[in-house]
C-alpha cells in the first residue's frame, strides 16, 4: 500500500513560527563557530526569581506530580481571579470559574481563537502583530484581516481603522498591548476607543495582555480597567515575560463564564491541566507581593537602561525606530517595499546575520516586510553591538525610508 503523504488541510497552509525559526537558524550558526549575537529572542534573559524556584522546590516535596483539574489548581485561579477582579470595575464579579489555566499564552489564545471563531468569521488584528495570531485564526477556520497603523502613531491601529476593515462577518478582534513586535501601549484612551467600539459592533475582544507588567512610560491599561462589561471579553495572560517563566509554560485566559467552559472542555481533549508543578511555582509567583516587586523592578530598570542606550544610537543615525513604551523590543524601518523587491526586512534580516553575525526577525513575520523587530533581552553589550551592526548595514543603503505604512 502506498500511503499518502500529504498534509491535511488543517495544517496545510501553515507556516512555521518566524521567531522561533530565527532563533533555530541563529544556534545553528553559533554551533557552527560563527560568533553570532542574537536579537531575535522573545524571552527575557533573567532567572526565574528564588522565590519561585524556592516553592517549586517545595511543592515537589509535598508531591505535587499528579493531574490537576483541566483549568487548574483551585488557588491558582482563585490568585489570578482576585488580581483581575482589583482592576475591574464594570458589571459583575470575576471568580475562579472563569479562570482556565493553560500551558503557556499561547495555548490560552489558541483555545480562545478555537472557542470562539469558525468558518466565514473574519477577525480583526491591528498589524504589525505577533505571527501566531494569524495561524491561530487561520487553524479556527477563521479569515484573519490585518488593520495597519501609521508610523506616527506608533502602528497603533484607531477605532476608524477597525470599523473600516469591518464587514458583515467580522465576529471579533485580537489586540496586544504593550504590542510585540513595536513595544506600543494603547493608553487609556484608545483602548476605551477600541473595547467600546467592539461591544457597539458585537465582536468578541481577545485581549492578550502578556507584557503588560513590562512598561516604562507610566502603565499600561488592561481592558479590565475600561470595559464597562465582560461580555464579549476575553483577557489573556501569564508569567512568561513579567516573572521570567518562560519554561514553566503557565498561561490563563480570563471569560464569560460559558466562554470558560468551552475552553475548559476544548482543553480537556488536547493537553488536559497545565503541568502541576509549574502551576504551583505560579501560584507562588503571584501571592508574593513584595518579591514580585522586587524582581520586577530590578528586571524592568534593566530593560530600561538598555532600550535607552539602543535608542540614542538609533536617534543618532536618523533611523526609523517604533520608540517601545513597553516589552523590549525595537521595530525599526530598514526599506521600501517595492514589485522588484516586496520584502526588504527579510533581505535585511539575511544579510545582517549571515555576513553580520546579528539576528534580528524580519518584520513580513508580522505582516509589514518593510522593518526587523530588535530584542533588547540580551546582554547589553551584545545589544549595543549589535545595533551598531544594523546602523552600519542601513548606512549602507542609498536611501533610508520614512513614511506611513499602507493601509490596505
Amino acid at each position: 500500500m502506498v500511503f499518502d503523504a500529504r498534509s491535511s488541510p488543517n495544517v496545510a497552509a501553515l507556516r512555521e513560527s518566524a521567531t522561533i525559526a530565527v532563533s533555530a537558524r541563529a544556534a545553528a550558526l553559533r554551533a557552527q563557530g560563527r560568533p553570532i549575537i542574537d536579537l531575535g529572542a522573545g524571552e527575557p534573559d533573567f532567572p526565574t526569581p528564588g522565590y519561585v524556584i524556592g516553592a517549586a522546590h517545595r511543592a515537589l516535596d509535598h508531591g505535587a506530580t499528579r493531574y490537576t483539574q483541566v483549568s487548574g489548581i483551585a488557588p491558582l485561579r482563585e490568585a489570578i481571579a482576585s488580581r483581575a477582579a482589583g482592576r475591574y470595575r464594570g458589571e459583575g464579579t470575576i471568580t475562579a470559574d472563569d479562570v482556565v489555566v493553560s500551558t503557556g499564552s499561547k495555548q490560552a489564545l489558541f483555545n480562545a481563537c478555537f472557542a470562539l471563531f469558525g468558518p466565514g468569521d473574519q477577525v480583526l488584528i491591528p498589524t504589525p502583530a505577533w505571527t501566531s495570531y494569524y495561524e491561530m485564526v487561520s487553524l479556527a477556520r477563521a479569515v484573519p484581516v490585518p488593520v495597519f497603523g501609521a508610523v506616527e502613531r506608533s502602528l497603533k491601529v484607531t477605532r476608524q481603522a477597525l470599523v473600516d476593515a469591518a464587514t458583515r462577518e467580522t465576529r471579533g478582534l485580537v489586540i496586544n498591548s504593550p504590542s510585540n513586535p513595536t513595544g506600543a501601549v494603547y493608553d487609556r484612551e484608545e483602548l476605551t476607543a477600541i473595547v467600546e467600539c467592539a461591544r457597539e459592533e458585537g465582536w468578541w475582544v481577545v485581549s492578550d495582555e502578556i507584557y503588560r507588567s513590562i512598561v516604562y512610560e507610566g502603565l499600561a491599561p488592561s481592558v479590565l480597567d475600561v470595559a464597562a462589561s465582560r461580555e464579549g471579553l476575553v483577557v489573556v495572560d501569564g508569567v512568561a515575560k513579567a516573572f521570567a517563566m518562560t519554561g514553566w509554560r503557565i498561561g490563563w485566559s480570563i471569560a464569560p463564564p460559558d466562554v470558560a467552559r468551552a475552553m475548559t472542555a476544548l482543553q480537556s481533549h488536547t493537553t488536559s491541566n497545565a503541568t502541576t508543578l509549574a502551576q504551583h511555582a505560579a501560584l507562588a509567583a503571584l501571592t508574593n507581593p513584595g518579591a514580585e516587586a522586587d524582581s520586577r523592578r530590578a528586571m524592568v530598570s534593566e530593560f530600561r537602561r538598555r532600550r535607552d542606550a539602543a535608542l540614542s544610537l538609533l536617534r543618532g543615525a536618523r533611523a526609523t525606530v517604533i520608540e517601545p513604551a513597553g516589552a523590549f523590543y525595537l521595530y525599526i524601518r530598514v526599506g521600501t517595499a517595492t514589485a522588484d523587491t516586496p520584502d526588504p526586512g527579510t533581505i535585511f534580516a539575511e544579510r545582517l546575520l549571515e555576513d553580520s553575525h546579528v539576528a534580528v526577525v524580519p518584520g513580513a513575520a508580522f505582516r509589514t516586510p518593510e522593518w526587523i523587530r530588535v530584542s533588547f533581552a540580551a546582554p547589553e553589550r551584545d545589544v549595543l553591538e549589535g545595533v551598531g551592526r544594523i546602523i552600519e548595514l542601513l548606512a549602507s543603503h542609498t536611501t533610508h525610508p520614512r513614511g506611513s505604512l499602507p493601509l490596505s
